[in-house]
């Protein structure tokens, strides 16, 4: 069971890591889109979230869409 539980915590830290990397990369893609003029609304729409939302990624440096 210490060898599972072993390898569960390893997959988990990775997964972490993998959550980490792509939500920079969603940052960074939203950030492009912003400056090539589409709106937060339009951003929102296209990821099913308020643009209020959008905004809040924005302002925390978070691109996590939230349900």
């Amino acid at each position: 069971m210490f060898e599972e539980l072993k390898q569960v915590r390893a997959a988990a830290i990775e997964h972490a890591l993998a959550a980490r990397e792509l939500a920079r990369e969603r940052r960074r893609l939203i950030d492009a889109l912003l400056a090539e003029g589409f709106s937060q609304a339009d951003l929102g729409r296209e990821l099913g979230v308020t643009r209020q939302a959008i905004q809040k990624m924005v302002a925390v440096g978070d691109a996590r869409p939230r349900p």
